[in-house]
C-alpha cells in the first residue's frame, strides 16, 4: 500500500493512498498511533470494490506527510488532528465524507463530526467518543486503567522522549503487542508500518500529543479556538457506529450507555470479541462493513 498522491492542505503537504472510483461516495480512513495507512490495507480495497472513493492519508508526523514550514509548531494536540482532516477535505474539494478511524485518527474524525457536522456524512469511531476532556485529565483513574497508560506518563519526561527517539521501533513494537494481545502480526507487517515512524517530526509530534492531553504544555495558538470548543465536550449528531475491541490493551470496552450523552444522532455500538486496539487491521471485513452501513444509509 503506497501513498500515491500529495497535496498542500493547511500547514501540511499530506500524502495519501486512494482507491475506488473517483465519482464514488467519499470515505476517509484515519490511522492511529503508532500505526499508519497499512492499517487499511485490506479495508480500502473492500470499500473500493463496493464503489466508494477511498482516501487514506498519513497523519502529521508519519510517512511522507510533511510540514510545509519549519516554523510551524509540531503540535500533536487533538485540535490539530481535526484541523488537518478538514484542510485535507478542503484541498480535495470534498464537501462531505464518511469518516472512520481509531486512536489519533478516530479523534480527528470525532473532532470534525462534532464541530463541522455538515462535513461528516457518517462516523465510525473506535473507543466511542474520542474527544479528550483535558480539564479532567489530571483526575486519576482506577489503578487497573492507570497502568495501561504507562507509555503516556513515560513520554511526559525528557528520558521518555529520548527513549522514543532512540528506540522508536522497539517502543512501538511493544505497544503493538500490549495493545492487541490476540493479534498475531508478523514482523514484515510491523516493518511496513514502522518505516512511517522515520518521519523527521514523528517524535516531536508524539511527545507533544501525550503532554498536551494532560495540560502539561501549551498548544499551538493557531488551534486555540478549536480547543476552546472541544473543551465544552460537544455532542456528535451525525449517524455513528462506535466499536471497542474486547481485548483492547489501552481501553477496556465500554457499554453503549457510557458515552450516550455525547451522541445525539443515530448510533450503534459494538464489542468485537478477540480484537485489540487496531480493529481495521485485525478484523478488516467487520470494519469495512460498518463503513458500508453508513455509506448505504447516506445513499
Amino acid at each position: 500500500m503506497q501513498a500515491q498522491h500529495s497535496i498542500a492542505a493547511g500547514v501540511l503537504d499530506v500524502a495519501w493512498h486512494e482507491t475506488g472510483p473517483a465519482d464514488g461516495p467519499p470515505v476517509i480512513l484515519m490511522h492511529g498511533f503508532p500505526y499508519d495507512i497499512h492499517s487499511y490495507e485490506e479495508v480500502a480495497p473492500l470499500l473500493g470494490a463496493a464503489g466508494c472513493r477511498v482516501l487514506v492519508p498519513y497523519m502529521r508526523g508519519y510517512g511522507a506527510t510533511r510540514f510545509r514550514s519549519k516554523s510551524t509548531m509540531r503540535s500533536g494536540e487533538q485540535a490539530s488532528f481535526g484541523a488537518d482532516l478538514l484542510a485535507f477535505m478542503d484541498a480535495l474539494k470534498i464537501p462531505s465524507a464518511v469518516l472512520a478511524g481509531y486512536d489519533w485518527g478516530g479523534r480527528a474524525a470525532c473532532v470534525v463530526a462534532a464541530l463541522w457536522p455538515e462535513r461528516c456524512a457518517g462516523l465510525v469511531s473506535v473507543n466511542a467518543y474520542n474527544i479528550q476532556n483535558i480539564a479532567r485529565a489530571m483526575t486519576p483513574e482506577l489503578p487497573e486503567q492507570e497502568h495501561r497508560m504507562w507509555y503516556q506518563y513515560y513520554l511526559h519526561g525528557e528520558r521518555g522522549a529520548a527513549g522514543l527517539a532512540r528506540h522508536r521501533r522497539e517502543f512501538t513494537h511493544l505497544l503493538w503487542k500490549l495493545w492487541s494481545p490476540t493479534w498475531n502480526f508478523d514482523e514484515a507487517t510491523f516493518a511496513r508500518t514502522a518505516a512511517a515512524f522515520d518521519n523527521e517530526d514523528f517524535v516531536e509530534v508524539v511527545v507533544h500529543s501525550y503532554r498536551h492531553r494532560f495540560g502539561l504544555v501549551e498548544g499551538d495558538p493557531a488551534y486555540a479556538d478549536i480547543e476552546r470548543r472541544l473543551a465544552a465536550q460537544p455532542v456528535i449528531a451525525v449517524p455513528t457506529i462506535t466499536m471497542d475491541g474486547a481485548d483492547d490493551g489501552v481501553r477496556k470496552p465500554s457499554g453503549a450507555e457510557v458515552f450516550a450523552a455525547r451522541f445525539s444522532g443515530p448510533r450503534s455500538h459494538r464489542i468485537l470479541p478477540g480484537i485489540g486496539h487496531n480493529p481495521p487491521q485485525e478484523t478488516p471485513r467487520v470494519f469495512a462493513d460498518a463503513v458500508l452501513e453508513l455509506v448505504g444509509a447516506r445513499r
